[in-house]
């Protein structure tokens, strides 16, 4: 029955087109293996989700001015921004574009609770992740992530670009678990901020920061053992980066660091 109605939500949402759409799904108790699929079109829409169980996959496209995925009131985190995740195994894709000269900006914000997850998301679309997301020509960025993610052995790639100088992009991520796997990166001639808490140990992170405009990372690394940092700054401006760790690994932990043209 869950899949059911789920299915004929989506019947009815699917491929909107107008502005000031609100698409929610609540999902509360255990539901699995399930494959939601939301496309909106149009200016000031929001997607708020709350979805729990294992094994799902959720595929959600918002094309328009100031889009936004994210909270709800229903479960989860009890927090009061975010929408919620809470499950293993699951595969969520998010991609947000604004075609129009005067976006102000997309924003994603998700808690994420379990295991062995795989998240993607892509605002502006950019970047090859098993497949290529289009790009756009008119894009103008100002696009803002907060993820606070719970659990090991997840996959997390994260991209945000625009196509002119436009709006700046934000990024901030929360990581708590052991052997994850994130990839952070920023595009175009905007001003770029990465904030980046990891605890745990034995994580891999590849945070980049590319084009001719300022460039801001924050990256704090706690765990007894090591965590591989990766963190490439390019471009022609201003570069800046602040990096605390707290290592016990003998021989200590891999920090790479790249800044320049």
């Amino acid at each position: 029955m869950k899949t059911l109605l789920i299915s004929l939500l989506l019947l009815s949402l699917t491929n909107i087109a107008f502005a000031g759409n609100s698409v929610i799904i609540n999902q509360v108790t255990t539901g699995n293996s399930n494959s939601i699929t939301v496309d909106v079109d149009g200016n000031d829409n929001e997607i708020n989700m709350s979805h729990g169980g294992g094994n799902n996959t959720i595929n959600i496209t918002q094309e328009g001015k100031d889009g936004y995925v994210g909270y709800t009131s229903a479960w989860g985190s009890g927090a009061s921004w975010g929408g919620d995740l809470d499950g293993d195994s699951n595969s969520l894709l998010v991609k947000q574009l604004c075609n129009q000269s005067t976006c102000g900006g997309d924003r994603f914000e998700f808690h994420i609770q379990g295991d062995s997850n795989d998240v993607e998301f892509y605002q502006g679309y950019t970047v090859t992740a098993g497949g290529v997301a289009s790009s756009d020509t008119v894009e103008h960025g100002g696009h803002s992530i907060i993820l606070d993610i719970h659990g090991s052995s997840n996959t997390f790639l994260g991209s945000q670009r625009s196509n002119n100088s436009g709006h700046e992009h934000s990024m901030v991520t929360y990581i708590y678990g052991d052997s994850n796997d994130i990839y952070m990166r920023q595009d175009s001639n905007v001003s770029k901020t990465m904030n980046l808490t990891v605890n745990n140990d034995t994580n891999n992170i590849d945070m980049v920061q590319t084009g001719n405009a300022a460039h801001s990372a924050t990256v704090t690394v706690s765990g007894s053992y090591s965590t591989t940092l990766d963190l490439k700054q390019q471009g022609g401006t201003a570069q800046s980066y602040s990096l605390s760790q707290s290592c016990a690994t003998v021989g200590g932990c891999s920090v790479s660091l790249t800044q320049g043209n």
